[in-house]
């Protein structure tokens, strides 16, 4: 018999969702509407229940109790995305200019062979799975999401980068009839497009995600489609959001908020509650449809499987 050894951060869903709901889920499960191909009328109607959606897998760290998902309404109605809207209500309502039919994706820099692929046809190269991550913004804001993708890694793997390719940089695509401020410029100071990077190990780490859903349907517009990163133990503007280029490269990549103003953002941005932003304490959080803050941990609660990349750097420097 081959007992296969479950990652530290992987629980099964009952540890999740309240008992009365996962028996619920069980019921759905019953029915075959476990896909991760879902009717969108399906996943709404989970979604206004409370009811996550039957998927592969739940994650968290296990020394976290309580760990319950934002509703599909929170997590889709409240949403940081600067190339519509500086309103993070309104975005859902302006988001509808974002056309993802036939998206593209460049690959190029530090590869074996540079491509264009179109995104159906790359994402059929990867295992589609589910993740539940905490997602924590700089401005003290959190929710917990169901994500539905696949790894950073594998995509990595996948493109064949050289040896000499230290880092990953993303960007977001650029069109003015699809974003309307990559041409209004509310933000002066924000040069579009959107550019985020990782160092490679970061990249590789475990946790590094691909997100091309949330409660097992397609991701929505204000949330980043079709294609966005999530680094969980990162604050949220790292994970860029509608990527269409990914680029390797040897040396750090300037992202769009370090870029915007060094003094207050840096190239790593990992969650921190002993280092404070200029405008905004990291020591508590508040989780959205939440009335009291709670206790914001080290790397949003991933310090097991991420610290080690960190070992000996000074973490109020290389913030």
């Amino acid at each position: 018999m081959n007992i296969i050894k479950k990652p530290t951060w992987d629980i099964s869903s009952s540890e999740v969702t309240p008992e009365e709901l996962f028996n619920k889920r069980r019921t759905f499960l019953k029915l075959g509407a476990a896909s991760l191909v879902a009717s969108g009328a399906l996943i709404e109607a989970l979604a206004k229940e409370n009811i996550p959606v039957p998927n592969l897998q739940y994650l968290k760290d296990k020394n976290i109790n309580n760990l319950k998902l934002n509703t599909y309404e929170q997590i889709t109605t409240y949403n940081n995305f600067y190339e519509f809207t500086t309103s993070k209500n309104g975005v859902k309502d302006m988001a509808h200019t974002l056309k993802t039919d036939n998206w593209e994706i460049e690959i190029d820099g530090l590869v074996e062979k540079p491509m264009k692929i179109q995104l159906d046809d790359l994402t059929k190269n990867f295992s589609i799975e589910e993740r539940i991550y905490r997602f924590r913004c700089v401005e003290g804001w959190s929710m917990v999401v169901p994500w539905n993708g696949f790894s950073l890694a594998s995509l990595i793997k996948f493109a064949k980068p050289l040896s000499s390719a230290k880092y990953i940089r993303f960007e977001t695509k650029y069109d003015e009839e699809m974003f309307p401020d990559q041409s209004r410029g509310v933000f002066a100071s924000i040069d579009y497009p959107y550019v985020e990077g990782l160092r490679m190990d970061e990249a590789m780490n475990e946790l590094s995600f691909m997100a091309t859903g949330l409660y097992g349907s397609t991701l929505p517009n204000q949330n980043g489609a079709p294609l966005r990163l999530v680094v969980p133990w990162k604050y949220g503007f790292k994970s860029i959001k509608s990527i269409s280029k990914i680029s390797f490269v040897d040396k750090e990549p300037l992202n769009t908020w370090q870029r915007s103003n060094k003094r207050e953002y840096g190239f790593f941005a990992n969650v921190n509650p002993n280092v404070d932003h200029p405008r905004w304490s990291q020591k508590k959080e508040r989780v959205l449809g939440k009335f009291l803050k709670q206790k914001t941990l080290m790397y949003n609660g991933y310090e097991k499987e991420v610290a080690h990349i960190y070992a000996g750097m000074d973490l109020r420097k290389f913030i």
